[in-house]
């Protein structure tokens, strides 16, 4: 049972799959209850042509692809106020050209094809105490930001144009915000892989949905459960031999899975209570 935790790659994967598990978690509660979940997935697909960009120009993968993944996200959201333009269409311009263009420089270059399926994939083999350090920081960033501007993005969430009318800045908390989703979807990518950050962006918070009505319990169990999958899914990656991202968001699926039968057991026993005036008559 705790044969992989012999290797310092695995602990180091470990940690760190737990604490991006916990960092989707959280964020992801923002994204789906704002029904931004294809953001997650767009700016995923546009951090993966900054990261290269920073690659072919020997530029720090953290600080380079950050700075692109804000960059896109902040063309989004000036772009959909085009009232013309829906914010789906942006999405799908944006990070669709941005990731086009890192293909077509690992195409051309050829030196970031070995790395290719580590960044699309995900590989804890990858993982570094740089990594570690990296998604510590970043963790550490979001939680303060999110902590201290708590009322702030939640009147924001669920009601953008009461709350610009109560002068809550929403063109700062969306920049703010978007800086955060940037930096966590960077330190992801080693664990998860491109392809599968929005999965483990968007799993969590809906298994927390399906648990809870309430918005502050919502965050601690999107956060627990994010936690809870990261550290499963790198678990499994090391008996079945599969890449971690995937490893990840099916473990991921399937605690879905049984929430969701567990959530409609629930429901059809509350209803069959109710039609029996509060009693449940056993056969």
């Amino acid at each position: 049972m705790f044969e992989p935790f012999q290797y310092e790659f695995f602990v180091r994967g470990f940690i760190a799959a737990t604490l991006v598990g916990a960092l989707c978690g959280l964020i992801g509660v923002y994204i789906v209850l704002r029904r931004m979940a294809y953001i997650g997935h767009g700016l995923s697909h546009a951090v993966f042509g900054g990261a290269v960009v920073s690659y072919v120009m020997s530029f720090n993968f953290f600080i380079g692809a950050s700075i692109w993944g804000f960059l896109s996200a902040l063309l989004i959201t000036l772009t959909t106020r085009k009232r013309k333009i829906g914010t789906d269409a942006a999405i799908g311009i944006i990070t669709t050209a941005s990731f086009a263009l890192g293909i077509a420089l690992i195409s051309r270059f050829k030196t970031f094809t070995r790395s290719f399926d580590a960044a699309l994939f995900g590989n804890i083999l990858g993982v570094s105490t740089g990594d570690l350090l990296a998604i510590t920081v970043v963790a550490a960033f979001a939680v303060i930001i999110l902590f201290f501007g708590y009322k702030l993005f939640l009147f924001a969430t669920f009601d953008q144009d009461v709350a610009r009318s109560y002068g809550v800045p929403i063109g700062w908390l969306d920049t703010i915000f978007s800086l955060v989703l940037a930096a966590t979807i960077v330190v992801s990518i080693q664990i998860l892989g491109v392809t599968l950050i929005a999965a483990a962006i968007v799993i969590p918070p809906i298994v927390a949905r399906l648990l809870t009505n309430r918005f502050k319990v919502m965050i601690f169990l999107s956060t627990g459960v994010g936690a809870f999958c990261g550290l499963g899914g790198i678990y499994i990656s090391y008996y079945v031999d599969v890449s971690s991202g995937a490893s990840v968001v099916l473990f991921s699926a399937l605690i879905f899975v049984i929430v969701l039968i567990y959530s409609n057991i629930q429901n059809h026993i509350a209803l069959i209570t109710k039609r029996h005036g509060g009693h449940t008559h056993l056969p």
